[in-house]
């Protein structure tokens, strides 16, 4: 099918394309920009007068939820969720039940997508058996399969020479591992920052120290074995610190951080309410400007939503006892914009964070307009006015402490390959 969308105001930083123009699509990809190719006949005709045309986002951090724990999510409603958020493209994490830790598992995944119909989904395979830490799983299997890099996730390994082992076995293969550092031996049985606020409110607390030492290790052990490195959701001012002196010296390294980090910090849990309890923590506030100011010098390269749906009872309980995560996907592009109203980033930046930032983390040929790349986009309004409700989410998640927010800027549609598969109503 060939589409003409035009009057549009097209903004791609990847192109540093911004201006009123249109966009053609042809067999599920963007053809050209501002005139028609030859032979162009025959279009279905789109006028996005008034709307931004911006490229699908990419987070790098929506857990699906199936297969395993479906009371929480699963793929379709999630996939829903994203793409009625402008998110076209998600990275899952490998904690489904089973782990995704076989090709079987991984192939799973991707055929329910292709079912659902909603975003392209992209898993992520264990860098263990069973996340366990102590087996290596079979990375190429997984990466035949799929999986666009590998991760123990928040899991612990079983000693470092494991790890060791790991990242060589990758290095050879030249795959993506995904760090989440965290030592357990300095978080377990924390559940909030350490700090003011956690002594205050008799909450265990989670000391920064938890995060960096385990990023001094796993940087070293990169530096040793040469793998191709991401670290996910950093949340401390020394760790923005340790992976810029880590990429001045040449590593191969990228990193990214969950939108509720820079917009909020641990000040929050005044409130007492279970919505905030995530892991990593929320940290203090000079750790959230210091995210802010690691973004703005292209340390942190992309910000994802962190999405982790939960039913109604797992929020329901004493802080400490909730189960952590916040289910955002479907507003990450308005909180993001949050940032820019207040002055911390422009949206150009905020724009490459959401698009080809987190694309070019992961190898990925998604979040651009450019000619030749498949037609994932969302067409954007940007002064629309609108209110998040529990009743109105797409998600299947009951655990986010923006309903009821007012937001401005809302997607109104969102197209996966040329195809549309959300519109608002």
């Amino acid at each position: 099918m060939k589409l003409r969308i035009q009057n549009g105001r097209l903004i791609d930083p990847s192109q540093n394309l911004d201006k009123v123009t249109d966009l053609f699509i042809d067999n599920h990809k963007i053809v050209a920009i501002g005139e028609a190719p030859a032979s162009f006949e025959g279009a279905e005709i789109l006028d996005a007068s008034g709307h931004w045309v911006l490229p699908g986002l990419v987070d790098l951090a929506v857990s699906l939820r199936e297969p395993g724990q479906t009371q929480k999510g699963n793929i379709a409603t999630e996939g829903r969720a994203a793409v009625s958020g402008g998110v076209t493209t998600v990275i899952c994490p490998p904690d489904t039940r089973p782990i995704v830790d076989t090709p079987a598992v991984a192939a799973l995944i991707q055929d329910k997508a292709d079912e659902a119909g909603m975003a392209n989904v992209f898993p992520i395979g264990a860098l263990t058996q069973g996340l366990e830490g102590a087996q290596l799983s079979n990375m190429v299997a997984l990466t035949d399969a799929g999986c666009v890099a590998l991760s123990n996730d928040r899991h612990a390994m079983v000693n470092t020479k494991v790890l060791s082992r790991a990242l060589e076995y990758a290095a050879t293969h030249d795959l993506l591992v995904v760090f989440h550092p965290d030592e357990k031996s300095l978080s377990e049985g924390g559940c909030a920052h350490e700090g003011l606020m956690s002594t205050m409110h008799g909450l265990g607390g989670i000391p920064d120290t938890a995060e960096t030492v385990a990023l001094t290790r796993d940087l070293l052990l990169v530096e040793k074995t040469g793998v191709r490195a991401h670290f996910a959701r950093l949340t401390c001012a020394k760790s923005v610190e340790m992976v810029a002196d880590a990429k001045a010296a040449g590593l191969d390294v990228t990193a990214d951080v969950a939108v509720h980090n820079l917009l909020l910090s641990d000040d929050v849990l005044n409130q007492f309410d279970g919505h905030y309890h995530v892991l990593p923590p929320l940290r203090g506030e000079n750790d959230r400007l210091t995210l802010i100011e690691g973004i703005k010098q292209g340390v942190i390269s992309a910000i994802c939503s962190d999405h982790q749906p939960h039913e109604k009872m797992a929020k329901i309980a004493p802080f400490a006892a909730t189960e952590p995560g916040m289910a955002n996907v479907e507003i990450l592009l308005p909180l993001a914009m949050k940032l820019m109203d207040e002055g911390d980033l422009d949206f150009s930046t905020l724009l490459t964070c959401l698009t080809s930032g987190p694309a070019a983390c992961f190898g990925l040929e998604a979040g651009s307009l450019s000619v030749g790349s498949f037609a994932d986009f969302m067409l954007f309004d940007s002064t629309a006015r609108w209110t998040w409700t529990y009743e109105s989410r797409k998600t299947k998640g009951h655990n986010s402490p923006y309903f009821g927010d007012e937001f401005v800027g809302r997607v109104m549609s969102t197209y996966v390959s040329g195809q549309r598969v959300y519109q608002a109503i």
